[in-house]
C-alpha cells in the first residue's frame, strides 16, 4: 500500500485541511473527517472532534481519533492496524484464509498456501494485500510474496504472504500501544 498525505501546519492539529489521496474514506455521508498528523501519527479524525482538541496543549494530547499509521525515523509510513476496518474495502488485492490459517496469521505467522482459500486474480508479487477470513472479516495487512500465477504451483508450506500487521497485534503490543 502506498498512500501520501499532505499537511499543511507542523503541529499538525492547529489548522483544518482535508486529505487529498484516500478519496472515498474521508467523503463519508455522515460526518466530514479529516486526516491529522500528531506525534509521528496519522490521524483520521471527525472535524467537529478537531475543533475540540484544539484546545488541548501538544504535550498533553496523548491521541485522538483513528490512528491510520505512523512514520518511522527513517521517515518511512507504516499502517497501523487500526486502520484496517477503513481501508479493507478499498484494497485492490486481498487475500481469503481457510478458517484454520486464520489463527495462525491473528498470531504473527505468514499465510501459506495450506491456508489460502483464495485471493484476488493478477495479484503481483510483492503487492500490499488485505488478508481477510472467508466470511470478510479483515485479519490484517500482508505483502505478497508470489503472484498468483506462482501460487498455484508452490509447495503446501509455501509462503505466499508475508505477515505486516494483524489484529492479535493490539494483545502482543499493548504495552507499546501510545509509544
Amino acid at each position: 500500500f502506498f498512500f501520501f498525505f499532505f499537511f499543511q501546519a507542523e503541529d499538525g492539529i492547529r489548522d483544518l485541511v482535508r486529505s487529498r489521496g484516500l478519496g472515498d474514506v474521508y467523503k463519508r455521508q455522515d460526518e466530514d473527517y479529516v486526516f491529522r498528523f500528531h506525534k509521528n501519527r496519522v490521524y483520521y479524525v471527525r472535524a467537529a472532534l478537531l475543533k475540540f482538541v484544539a484546545h488541548i496543549g501538544q504535550d498533553e494530547l496523548v491521541a485522538f481519533g483513528v490512528c491510520f499509521g505512523k512514520f518511522t525515523k527513517t521517515g518511512k509510513f507504516r499502517l497501523h492496524i487500526t486502520c484496517l476496518e477503513y481501508l479493507a474495502k478499498y484494497a485492490k488485492y486481498k487475500i481469503w484464509v481457510k478458517t484454520a490459517g486464520e489463527q495462525a496469521f491473528v498470531y504473527g505467522n505468514h499465510v501459506v498456501k495450506t491456508h489460502l482459500a483464495k485471493m484476488t486474480e493478477n495479484t503481483p508479487q510483492n503487492a500490499g494485500v488485505v488478508v481477510l477470513s472467508m466470511s470478510d472479516v479483515p485479519l490484517g495487512f500482508g505483502v505478497t510474496a508470489k503472484s498468483t500465477i506462482q501460487c498455484r504451483e508452490l509447495e503446501p508450506t509455501g509462503i505466499v504472504a508475508v505477515n505486516q500487521c494483524d489484529l492479535g497485534e493490539y494483545l502482543r503490543n499493548e504495552d507499546n500501544a501510545l509509544t
